[in-house]
C-alpha cells in the first residue's frame, strides 16, 4: 500500500504535524552546530587534549549512523510517532545531564546519546511527513523540513557563541531544552500515530552487524591513514558485505537490498543523495581555510561569508518542493546538482589573488543548486516506497547522507596529507594548500556529475 492510498488529515492537522517535526528537525542540526563553537571552551574547562575533543562532534555523528537503521525499522513496527517522541526525550534528558559533567569522557558518552536520539527524531520525522502529506503537497512539505535543517545549522554557530560567551559551553546544552519540551508537546498532541507493521519481528542479529559495521567504518575512516584506520575501515566494508548476505537470508530483515536495488527510483535517489552530501560535506571545511589563510579574513568574517550558501538553500528548498509536486522530481533534482558542480568548478579556479565576490556569488549559486536538489530528491525517494517501509526508508535516505559525508572528508583529508603532510600551514605552505584545495573542489565536482546521472536515471515517479 503506497502512502497516497491512507486516508490523510485535514489541513490544520497536517500543518501542525509540520509544524512539530519542524522545530525538531531545526533543533538537531543548531546544537551540533552550536556545539562546534563551543569546542575550544570545552576543551579549557574540562582540560582534554585535541584528540578527545576532536570526539565531540564525532561521537553525535556515529551514534546517528549506527543506529538509523534499527531506529526506523523500530519505528515501522511500533509506531513512528513512539519512536520520535522517545528520541525526543533522550534527547532532552542527555541535554539536561551535561549539568553534572566535569570530565570530557562523560560527555563523549553523552553526545554519543544525542546522535541515537538524532537517528530516532530524523529516521522518523520525514517519515511521518511522507505519510500524512499526498502527492499534491507532500514535496513543498519536505522542502520545509529541509528548510528547517538549514536554518539550524546556519544559525548554530552564531547562537552557540553568544550562548558560550555570555554563560559558558553548557549553556549550549541547556538552551535547546525548553523548545525539546514543547516539540514533545507539539508531536504528542498534534502527530497521531503511523500504521504499524503488525506480525514482523525485530531482526536484531541484522541490526548488530550494522552497527558494528558502521561503527568500525566510521571510526576506521577518522583514523586514516593510519595502519589502525585502514584495518578498521576494512573491517567495516567486510562487516557491510556480511550484513548483506545475512539480510538476503533473514526471514524478518531490515532491507531487502534485492527488492532495494529494483526500485529504481528510490535506488537512485540514495545513490545521488550520498553523492551530492560527499561533495557538499567538506565544502565548508575547505572554504574555511581558504578564505582564513589565503584571504586573510576573521573568523567571524569567513563564516558570515560562507552562510550565503545556508541562507540561499533555507529560502529555495520549499520553493524546489513545490515545483517536485507539480513537475517529475528528477528535472529539478538534476538542475540542482549541475549547478552544483558549476560551483565547484568555480571554486577550483581560485587562486591567491580571487575576488570575494567571486566566492560569495558562486557561494549563492551552489546555495540554488543544493536547494533544487535536497526536497524533489527526497520526494522521489520517499514517495516511492510503501507506507510501511517509510521509516527504514527515510532511514536509508539520512545513512547516504551521513556515508556521504564520512567519505567525502576522508577523501579530503587524504588530500591534505599527501601534499600537505604534518606541517603547519604557514606561507610557505600556500601553495600546497591551494594546490589540494584546487584538486579537491575539482573531486567534489566529479561527485556531483556522478549525481546528476544517477538523479536523471532514476526514471518517472509513479504517482497514484
Amino acid at each position: 500500500m503506497t502512502q497516497d492510498e491512507q486516508p490523510i488529515p485535514s489541513n490544520p492537522a497536517r500543518w501542525l504535524t509540520l509544524m512539530s517535526i519542524c522545530v525538531a528537525t531545526f533543533l538537531m542540526p543548531m546544537s551540533l552546530s552550536a556545539v562546534n563553537v563551543a569546542l575550544p571552551a570545552i576543551a579549557r574547562d574540562l582540560q582534554a587534549d585535541a584528540v578527545l575533543v576532536s570526539w565531540v562532534p564525532t561521537m553525535n555523528l556515529l551514534g546517528a549512523v549506527a543506529l538509523q537503521l534499527p531506529a526506523g525499522r523500530l519505528a515501522d513496527m511500533l509506531g513512528r510517532r513512539r519512536v520520535f517522541l522517545a528520541g525526543v526525550l533522550l534527547f532532552a534528558l542527555s541535554s539536561l545531564a551535561v549539568t553534572v559533567i566535569d570530565d570530557i569522557r562523560p560527555l563523549l558518552l553523552l553526545r554519543l546519546l544525542q546522535g541515537i536520539a538524532g537517528a530516532m527524531i530524523f529516521g522518523t520525522g520525514m517519515a511521518i511527513i511522507t505519510e500524512v502529506f499526498d502527492s499534491k503537497s507532500r514535496g513543498m512539505a519536505l522542502g520545509l523540513t529541509s528548510g528547517s535543517v538549514y536554518l539550524g545549522l546556519t544559525c548554530g554557530p552564531m547562537i552557540g557563541g553568544w550562548l558560550t560567551e555570555l554563560w559558558g559551553w553548557h549553556a549550549v546544552f541547556l538552551a535547546p531544552i525548553p523548545l525539546t519540551v514543547l516539540t514533545w508537546i507539539m508531536v504528542s498532541i498534534h502527530v497521531k500515530e503511523s500504521q504499524i507493521a503488525h506480525g514482523e519481528r525485530m531482526d536484531w542479529i541484522g541490526s548488530v552487524l550494522f552497527t558494528l559495521a558502521a561503527t568500525a567504518l566510521f571510526v576506521g575512516i577518522s583514523e586514516l591513514p593510519s595502519l589502525t584506520g585502514i584495518l578498521l575501515t576494512l573491517m567495516g566494508l567486510g562487516g557491510f558485505a556480511g550484513f548483506v548476505y545475512q539480510q538476503e537470508h533473514a526471514p524478518y530483515p531490515l532491507i531487502r537490498v534485492r527488492r532495494l536495488m529494483a526500485n529504481t527510483v528510490f535506488f537512485r535517489s540514495i545513490q545521488s543523495s550520498f553523492l551530492m552530501y560527499g561533495a557538499n560535506y567538506p565544502l565548508q571545511f575547505m572554504l574555511s581555510l581558504y578564505l582564513q589563510y589565503i584571504q586573510a579574513l576573521s573568523p567571524s568574517e569567513a563564516g558570515n561569508l560562507m552562510l550565503l550558501q545556508a541562507l540561499v538553500m533555507v529560502v529555495v528548498a520549499p520553493l524546489a518542493g513545490r515545483l517536485s509536486d507539480r513537475l517529475e522530481p528528477r528535472i529539478p533534482a538534476t538542475l540542482g546538482c549541475l549547478l552544483f558542480g558549476a560551483g565547484f568548478i568555480s571554486l577550483s579556479t581560485l587562486d591567491m589573488h580571487s575576488s570575494l565576490w567571486q566566492v560569495g556569488i558562486t557561494l549563492m549559486m551552489m546555495g540554488l543548486g543544493f536547494g533544487l536538489f535536497s526536497s524533489p530528491n527526497n520526494n522521489a525517494a520517499l514517495s516511492s516506497i510503501a507506507v510501511e517501509r517509510l521509516g527504514v526508508g527515510s532511514s536509508l535516505l539520512n545513512i547516504s547522507r551521513s556515508l556521504g559525508n564520512m567519505l567525502g572528508m576522508a577523501v579530503v583529508v587524504f588530500l591534505f596529507n599527501w601534499l600537505i603532510g604534518n606541517a603547519q600551514i604557514e606561507p610557505e605552505q600556500y601553495p600546497a594548500l591551494m594546490n589540494a584545495l584546487s584538486i579537491a573542489f575539482l573531486i567534489c565536482a566529479v561527485y556531483t556529475l556522478m549525481a546528476a546521472t544517477t538523479s536523471w536515471r532514476r526514471g518517472r515517479l509513479q504517482r497514484s
